[in-house]
């Protein structure tokens, strides 16, 4: 063996391989030693001394040297201690080898703590101000009041109408059965599924780019101000939002040699999203274009084209019924505005920014940081005055990148089913921006990852070498991000970022309301204000009800012919008007209109009480506007 290879051993081994190799380089180097130095080599590094293993094969000596040879030239410097050097090594390695078992450990705890780290963070906004100054808006009213019907009252509402929501409400039902918890147990189920989203969405950075690009992303899409809006509504679209997010980390997982039970449980997951809300689907869209900008092979696109097909099988029935419903389901929507495009592009702009830095920005792989001591960088071993040794190439290659990439799942997923959404409802108008809330998953991840390349600690200090200047820096970026931030969190926690507030509405029915007075609700489907509490709907009498929610199987109710409703009126004396606020548009309806003029031509208008979203107005025949005793 070259006697030479002795300086070619690190001086940190970091596999048992690498330490057995370490030992047979020492031992052939120890050869030419003494007993006595054998001995207190041995004694110096722990190792077994050659005369108690079995003796290996004899290998070849140098040939002896001539007179006045120079003999074979060493390769320590003159008055080197071969021995010491040699146990010193070996001690070296055999620690080194020692700690190597908590190094996966370690690994582990620093992955799931940035998963995790995330999922806190979402969990903890979700929770501040849950109750949202107790106010609900009237979406969160149909939930509230479906949910604490019977089942089969709900079975009957959804073979009429809301059936795309079929599968939250029974989910919300169990959630009452269990606590019956008001506006925190409403809005739990929302809370949890934010904080699994944002778990799902750590995970998908972890194995795209890293620990430091999971807690980014993980926490860019737990602050988004839309995130944190639907967080707190008792509706479905956190939990789609959650499930959606998983299915993409499965779709990872299924492109980067996942087996059938990978691809199995994608497409229940997947499924699952499209039962708690049919238009989950289109992210198949947005995967199939990620699959055509990956690097999968033809077996992968067939099990994802198998997978799809299930899913798409799974939720056809659902398709089937609730296409039934979509006119009087979406009926009350139009085509998106200005507005909408706009801010539509400006995101999509925004995401497709990040995709195009990414392969500008540097990236230091994770597992091959810096080498440093105390702070200050790792000099090569030697002496003064002796040359330095060359460096052996780095033993383990850099681990090979993600089957796809991140440009390649997040921006589909941001772009692919708004955009499809939205051109449909060109034609048929179907689009709300909550219904594809999943599409911020996407846009975590890219702002995620840019943030975490971005702020990498090499490139900081490179951009700003000197460390005051870099404090100050980070300093002066958080405190941005915390007043842009601050206020839109603030705001959706308010009853103002709803459309109005039905716990005001019952409040301000509840003040003005005296014993025998009647209610007309205008338009009808205003009725919603009043239907989750049911101590104020049993003070008043409903003149236009004909059949109640539960006992109709709709949401609402049905209401009287306009004559009988007509009649009704006449016979009141102090009649509650629930409306909404002044200059909204009026229902065409006979009905509605017969309401109107009734109240306009044989009644006294009172002042009006105004609520978030909502006006009370009492009218009177005869006498004061004040409420009797």
């Amino acid at each position: 063996m070259n006697p030479r290879a002795f300086h070619r051993v690190p001086l940190s081994v970091t596999s048992p391989r690498e330490d057995a190799v370490s030992r047979r380089t020492d031992a052939s180097n120890a050869q030419p030693e003494t007993a006595a130095g054998r001995t207190a080599g041995a004694a110096g590094s722990g190792r077994v001394l050659p005369e108690q293993r079995s003796a290996p094969a004899a290998l070849p000596r140098p040939p002896a040297p001539g007179p006045g040879s120079p003999g074979p030239a060493s390769p320590l410097p003159p008055g080197s201690d071969t021995t010491g050097t040699v146990a010193t090594a070996t001690a070296t390695a055999v620690a080194a080898t020692a700690t190597t078992p908590r190094g996966p450990a370690r690994s582990l705890r620093v992955r799931s703590a940035a998963v995790l780290a995330p999922a806190a963070v979402a969990l903890l906004l979700g929770l501040w101000g849950i109750r949202r100054e107790n106010s609900m808006w009237r979406d969160e009213s149909v939930t509230y009041q479906v949910a604490h019907r019977e089942l089969q009252d709900i079975w009957r509402l959804l073979s009429e109408v809301d059936a795309v929501h079929g599968l939250y409400y029974l989910l919300m039902k169990a959630v009452f059965t269990v606590w019956d918890g008001g506006l925190v147990a409403l809005r739990l189920p929302s809370v949890l599924a934010t904080a699994l989203a944002a778990a799902g969405v750590a995970a998908i950075a972890l194995r795209l780019a890293g620990a430091r690009a999971a807690v980014f992303s993980g926490t860019v899409f737990a602050v988004v101000p839309m995130v944190q809006h639907y967080a707190q509504e008792g509706r479905s679209y956190a939990l789609v939002c959650a499930a959606v997010t998983w299915a993409c980390y499965l779709l990872l997982r299924g492109v980067e040699g996942g087996g059938a039970r990978i691809w199995t449980a994608y497409a229940g997951v997947l499924l699952v999203a499209c039962w708690l809300h049919e238009f989950a689907i289109l992210v198949l869209a947005a995967h199939g274009v990620t699959l055509l900008r990956s690097a999968a092979g033809p077996a992968t696109r067939r099990a994802w084209l198998t997978a799809s097909g299930r899913v798409g099988a799974g939720v056809l029935p659902l398709a089937l019924v609730s296409a039934g419903q979509a006119e009087r389901q979406l009926g009350w929507l139009g085509r998106p505005e200005l507005g909408a495009w706009l801010l539509f592009f400006a995101v999509s702009a925004a995401g497709w920014a990040c995709a195009r830095a990414l392969p500008v920005l540097p990236e230091v792989r994770q597992g091959q940081p810096e080498q440093r001591e105390g702070g200050r960088r790792r000099e090569q071993p030697g002496r003064p005055g002796q040359p330095e040794r060359p460096e052996l190439p780095d033993r383990t290659s850099p681990p090979p990148g993600p089957a796809v990439g991140a440009a390649a799942l997040a921006l589909p997923l941001l772009v692919v089913p708004a955009g499809l959404l939205m051109t449909v409802s060109l034609v048929k108008p179907w689009y709300v921006d909550r219904y594809v809330l999943y599409g911020m998953t996407g846009l975590a991840l890219l702002l995620g990852i840019c943030l975490a390349r971005v702020t990498e600690p090499v490139l900081l200090r490179r951009l700003l070498p000197r460390r005051p200047a870099r404090i100050a820096a980070v300093c002066g970026c958080a405190a941005g991000l915390l007043a842009v931030l601050l206020p839109w969190s603030l705001l959706v926690r308010s009853p103002e970022s709803r459309k109005d507030d039905v716990v005001a509405v019952a409040d301000a029915v509840r003040e003005v309301a005296a014993p025998g007075d009647a209610v007309l609700f205008m338009p009808s489907r205003r009725r919603e204000w009043l239907l989750s509490f049911p101590e104020v709907r049993a003070g008043v009498k409903d003149l236009a009800l004909r059949q109640g929610p539960a006992a109709s199987a709709t949401l609402q109710g049905t209401e009287l012919p306009a004559d009988e409703i007509r009649r009704r009126v006449l016979a009141a004396d102090r009649v509650i008007a629930v409306t909404d606020p002044e200059g909204q548009p009026l229902d065409a309806f006979r009905g509605e209109a017969v309401k109107r003029e009734t109240l306009d031509a044989r009644f006294s208008r009172c002042e009006p009480v105004r609520v978030h979203g909502a006006q009370v107005v009492v009218h009177v025949r005869s006498g004061s506007c004040e409420a009797p005793d």
